[in-house]
C-alpha cells in the first residue's frame, strides 16, 4: 500500500495515498451532477466516478463528499478543507483539536468537552441541555455530545471541514459549520498495517488495522487505538492527586462492507473507553492580573518561566479520575434504481460518564471535589433518494434524531450555611433529558449550460428539548434532610425553522471554478435551570429568564477554485459576510444559589472574511503550501446589561489575521526510498475570551507555532521511521478563560517531540 508522507502539505487539496487498484467495498455518494454532459451519451455512474479517481490521480485533488455527492474537492462549490489520512498520521495529528493548526479559521479547544470554533462562530455550553454551533459527525453520524468527539484519530481515510453554515444537507446544529470524520472501509484485498509513536510526556500510540476480503462481495476491517499520554499541567507543591496520565484510551473499530450488483451494505461498529485524569488547567492568575474587576480588561501578565505558568498550586488532594465509555454502530444502506439511488443512514449511540472533577480556585484558597454521573443514548435515522434526471441532479431526504439521558452533578462542601459549619452538597441530578429533532430536506442543481450550474435546497427542522430534574443544596447526596432546599429544573420547548441555501456555480475552464452561494442556519433554542411561575409548585423564573431562543446565520460567499502552470500551483480563494442573530452565549452565574451556567441571545454580530489556500510544486520533489485569512468578527448588538454595550467588540476565538506555511523536500535514495525533510510555522494575531460575569474579555496575544518532521521511507514504502517536533517555540496558548471565584484558564498543547514509525503489509 503506498504511503506519501505529507507532513507540511495539508490543504484543500491533500493527496490521497491509497492502493493501486483496491475498491471500496459498501455504500458509495452518487455521483454529482456537475460530472455529467447533457449529451444522448451521459456516462454511467460507474465511468464518472471512474474518471473522478483518474482525475483525483492525475492532478493531486481528492474526493469528497461535502455536497452528498462524490466530487472532486477542486469542483467543490463549498469553503472546505480536505485532509487524509495518510497526511493526519505523517503531520502527528491524533486528536481532533490540532487540526485548527492546519483549517483556516478553525478553532478546536478542550473545555467541558470539545468547543469548536469556525470563523468565530461557536458554543460554550458542553452541559447536557446544550448544543454545538458546528457539528462533529461520523462516517456522517452527528456526534451530539462533545465530551465523546476527542477521541483518537485511527484507520482514518480523511476529515473534511465544511465553514460556513450547512443548513439544508446536514442541517443539524450547523450555524458555524461542520467537520465530518471519514473512517476507512473494507475494501477488496488483503491489507495491514501497524503504527507506534513515543514522545515527551510519555506520550504512547499504537494503531493496527486488518482487511480481510472473505467472498468477491464481502470484506471486514479491524481496527485498534491506543493512546496514552501524561498531563501538560504541573503539580505544584499542595497537589496531592495524581495528574498523570491525562489521556488514556483504548478504541477499537469493526466493520462489514458488502457489495452485490446495486445493493450495497456497510456496517461499522465502534467501542471507546476514555480514562486518564480529569484537571486540564490552572489559575487563571497565572497568566491574567485584575481579571476579576467588573468593566476592567483583565491585563496579560503570565508569571515568570514556561513551567510555572503550567504549574497548578492549589490544595487538591481527592480522585480525579474518568472512567467513560462509547459504544456505536451503524449502518448505510444504499440501492441503486438507475435513475434514482436510495440511500439509507442509521445509528444507535451510548455514552457512560464516570468522572471525579474540582473546581480550580483563582487563588489558592478551598479545592471542592466535584462528580459527574451521566448516560446518554442517541438514535438519529436519515433516508435519501437521489437522481439525475437530464440537466437536472435532485436529492431528498428524511432526518430524525433522538438522544435521551440523565446526569447527576454534584460539587462536595462548597456552600456553607453558616460560618464555620460543614460545607453542603450542591448539585443537579437532572433524571431525564431529551431532544429530538425530526427534518425533511431537499436540493436540486440545474444546469444551465455544460458550464453553469444553478443551485437550491431547503429543509424544515422541528426540535423538541425537554428536562426533568433539580438544583439541590443538601447536606447529603440524597437530599431531604429538614434545611435542605430542592427547587426544580423543569422545562420543555420547541423550535421550529426553514433553513435554504442557493447558489450558482461556473467553470471558467476545464482547471478553474468560479462560485457563489447564500445560505442560511439555525440552532435550536433552550432553557436554563429552573421551572417557569406557574407550572408547578416552587416554580419561581419568568419566561424571559428561563428559556433562550434560536441563533441563526445568513451567509454570503464568493469564491475561486483553479489550478495554473499544470498542476504545479493551485489556488483557492473565498470571501464571506455573515449577518449572525439570536447568538447564544453561555456564562456561570450564582443566580441558581451556586456556580451553574446561564445561557442567554446576545443580540447580533456580522462577520467578514477572506481566505486565501494555496499549493506549489516547484519541482518534481519540492511542496509549498501556505494560507492566509484576515477576520473581522464582532458584536454589532449586544448589551450583557441594559447600561453596558459590546457593540464593537470581537467574538471570541476569531483572529484577525493567521497566517500558515510549509514546505516538504523529497531526496530520493539510491536503490529506493527517499527521506523527506518538512517544516511548518503558523502565525495567529491576537484574540479575545469573553468573560460576561465581569462584562470584560480575556485577550490573547499573537503567537506562533512550528513543526518540524524529518522522515525515511523504506523502499515501496513498506515501513517509514519519523522525528517530529511540534511548536517548536513551546509558545503557551490561552484556549479557554473564565472569571469569578473559580477563574482558570485551559492551555493548548505545548513543546511535543518524538519518534514514529510504521509499517504496511
Amino acid at each position: 500500500m503506498k504511503r506519501l508522507v505529507l507532513a507540511c502539505g495539508i490543504s484543500t487539496l491533500a493527496l490521497t495515498a491509497s492502493a493501486a487498484g483496491a475498491q471500496q467495498i459498501g455504500p458509495a455518494a452518487t455521483v454529482p451532477p456537475q460530472s455529467k454532459q447533457q449529451t444522448a451519451d451521459t456516462p454511467t455512474d460507474t465511468t464518472v466516478a471512474e474518471s473522478n479517481s483518474a482525475a483525483q490521480a492525475a492532478t493531486g485533488d481528492i474526493i469528497v463528499t461535502a455536497t452528498r455527492n462524490e466530487t472532486l474537492a477542486s469542483k467543490t462549490p463549498i469553503a472546505l478543507t480536505a485532509i487524509t489520512g495518510d497526511a493526519l498520521l505523517s503531520a502527528g495529528i491524533t486528536n481532533p483539536t490540532t487540526l485548527g493548526e492546519q483549517v483556516p479559521n478553525l478553532s478546536i479547544d478542550r473545555g467541558n468537552g470539545l468547543q469548536i470554533t469556525i470563523r468565530g462562530v461557536t458554543s460554550t455550553d458542553g452541559t447536557e441541555k446544550g448544543d454545538p454551533s458546528a457539528a462533529f459527525m461520523i462516517d456522517g453520524i452527528y456526534i451530539a455530545r462533545p465530551q465523546t468527539q476527542e477521541v483518537s484519530f485511527f484507520d482514518v481515510a480523511r476529515v473534511e471541514v465544511l465553514r460556513g453554515p450547512q443548513g439544508t444537507l446536514f442541517g443539524r446544529n450547523t450555524t458555524a459549520g461542520l467537520i465530518n470524520v471519514i473512517t476507512n472501509h473494507p475494501v477488496d484485498r488483503f491489507e495491514a498495517s501497524l503504527d507506534a509513536a513515543y514522545g515527551n510526556y510519555d506520550s504512547r500510540l499504537l494503531t493496527g488495522m486488518i482487511n480481510v476480503p472473505v467472498t468477491g462481495e464481502l470484506a471486514v476491517r479491524a481496527a485498534f487505538n491506543y493512546d496514552r499520554r501524561d498531563s501538560f499541567i504541573q503539580a505544584g507543591p499542595r497537589v496531592r492527586s495524581d495528574l498523570d496520565p491525562f489521556r488514556n484510551n483504548v478504541s477499537g473499530r469493526l466493520s462489514a462492507a458488502w457489495n452485490s450488483g446495486p445493493a450495497k451494505l456497510l456496517v461499522v461498529a465502534d467501542y471507546s473507553h476514555v480514562g486518564g485524569q480529569t484537571i486540564n488547567g490552572v489559575p487563571a492568575a497565572n497568566f491574567y492580573r485584575n481579571f476579576n474587576t467588573n468593566g476592567v480588561a483583565p491585563i496579560y501578565a503570565p508569571v515568570a518561566g514556561k513551567d510555572a505558568q503550567r504549574t497548578l498550586n492549589v490544595p487538591v488532594t481527592t480522585p480525579l479520575g474518568r472512567d467513560n465509555d462509547i459504544y456505536g454502530v451503524l449502518a448505510d444502506f444504499t440501492y441503486d434504481f438507475g435513475p434514482v439511488q436510495l440511500n439509507y443512514l442509521g445509528s444507535y449511540r451510548k455514552f457512560e460518564r464516570r468522572e471525579d472533577l474540582t473546581l480550580i480556585p483563582a487563588s489558592g484558597a478551598t479545592v471542592y471535589p466535584a462528580r459527574d454521573d451521566a448516560a446518554y443514548r442517541q438514535n438519529s435515522q436519515e433516508l435519501r433518494l437521489s437522481g439525475t434526471f437530464g440537466p437536472l441532479a435532485v436529492q431528498i431526504g428524511g432526518y430524525y434524531f433522538h438522544e435521551t439521558g440523565f446526569q447527576n452533578y454534584y460539587i462536595f462542601g462548597l456552600l456553607n450555611p453558616t460560618v464555620g459549619a460543614p460545607g453542603y452538597t450542591f448539585g443537579f441530578p437532572q433524571r431525564y433529558v431529551r431532544s429530538e429533532s425530526l427534518a425533511g430536506f431537499g436540493q436540486a442543481t440545474l444546469s444551465l449550460t455544460d458550464r453553469l450550474r444553478l443551485t437550491g435546497g431547503a429543509r424544515y427542522s422541528h426540535d423538541n428539548k425537554k428536562r426533568l430534574g433539580a438544583t439541590v443544596i443538601c447536606r447529603t447526596v440524597a437530599c431531604g434532610a429538614a434545611g435542605d432546599s430542592i427547587s426544580a429544573n423543569d422545562a420543555e420547548r420547541n423550535f421550529s425553522k426553514v433553513t435554504w441555501r442557493a447558489g450558482l456555480d461556473y467553470d471558467l475552464n476545464t482547471r478553474s471554478l468560479l462560485y457563489a452561494v447564500v445560505s442560511t442556519g439555525y440552532k435550536a433554542g433552550g432553557f436554563n435551570d429552573g421551572c417557569e411561575i406557574g407550572t408547578g409548585p416552587g416554580c419561581t423564573v419568568t419566561a424571559n429568564a428561563l428559556y433562550y431562543n434560536p441563533e441563526t446565520i445568513t451567509s454570503y460567499e464568493a469564491g475561486l477554485k483553479t489550478r495554473l502552470v499544470g498542476n504545479a500551483l493551485r489556488v483557492n480563494l473565498s470571501a464571506f459576510h455573515y449577518d449572525f442573530k439570536g447568538i447564544q452565549l453561555s456564562q456561570l452565574s450564582t443566580i441558581c444559589g451556586g456556580p451553574c451556567q446561564v445561557t442567554t441571545n446576545a443580540g447580533k454580530a456580522k462577520v467578514d472574511g477572506v481566505e486565501l489556500e494555496t499549493v506549489a510544486n516547484p519541482g518534481p520533489h519540492t511542496r509549498f503550501d501556505a494560507s492566509a485569512s484576515w477576520l473581522n468578527a464582532r458584536y454589532t448588538d449586544f448589551f450583557p446589561t441594559p447600561t453596558v454595550s459590546f457593540a464593537g467588540r470581537k467574538l471570541d476565538r476569531s483572529p484577525e489575521w493567521t497566517v500558515t506555511a510549509g514546505i516538504t523536500q523529497t531526496i530520493p535514495l539510491a536503490g529506493g526510498g527517499d527521506i523527506q525533510a518538512a517544516a511548518r510555522t503558523r502565525l495567529s494575531d491576537s484574540y479575545y475570551l469573553a468573560a460576561l460575569g465581569t462584562l470584560n474579555q480575556f485577550r490573547q496575544p499573537s503567537f506562533t507555532k512550528t513543526d518540524l518532521t524529518l522522515t525515511y521511507n523504506a523502499p515501496a514504502n513498506r515501513w517509514y521511521v519519523q522525528g517530529f517536533v511540534r511548536n517548536v517555540e513551546n509558545s503557551l496558548v490561552v484556549s479557554t478563560a473564565g472569571s469569578g471565584t473559580y477563574a482558570s484558564v485551559q492551555l493548548q498543547d505545548p513543546r511535543t517531540y518524538g519518534v514514529r514509525t510504521g509499517f504496511r503489509f
